[in-house]
């Protein structure tokens, strides 16, 4: 590798001492380029190293299916909790149009909100079970 020391010469010399600069960086990363290659050539090669990739692999996906498993529970759960908060807006909205101060679209909109969110809280358990079964 060679480096160019900076020397404050005329200007007329100074566009090619930024240039020499800047090829030095490009000829830096080339080699790292190079570098990286070989070391990825002899990484493949080692029993060692394809053992410990093999490895993480294996945790990576195994974390990866623990994860999806929680996402869906923890999303099932959601759901319901949100269908449990339109369940209290049907018993409002029910008292109100039976006390005369609602009308009856509010409450079927109450009902539709809850039945959808219960649904999809339901179909994220289902998922999860089907999933697990089909792991076993």
């Amino acid at each position: 590798m060679q480096f160019t020391v900076p020397v404050f010469y005329p200007l007329r010399r100074a566009k090619t001492l930024i240039k020499s600069f800047a090829m030095g960086k490009v000829f830096t990363f080339r080699n790292l380029g190079i570098a990286t290659r070989v070391a990825t050539d002899q990484a493949k090669r080692s029993r060692g190293l394809n053992a410990l990739w093999q490895g993480v692999r294996a945790w990576a996906t195994h974390f990866a299916h623990v994860m999806h498993q929680l996402w869906l529970e923890v999303i099932g759960f959601v759901f319901l909790a949100i269908a449990g908060i339109g369940a209290l807006g049907i018993a409002r909205e029910y008292s109100k149009y039976e006390a005369g101060k609602s009308s009856y679209g509010r409450v079927v909109l109450a009902v539709c909100f809850t039945l959808l969110f219960i649904w999809f809280g339901v179909t994220s358990f289902w998922r999860l079970r089907r999933k697990l079964a089909a792991m076993k």
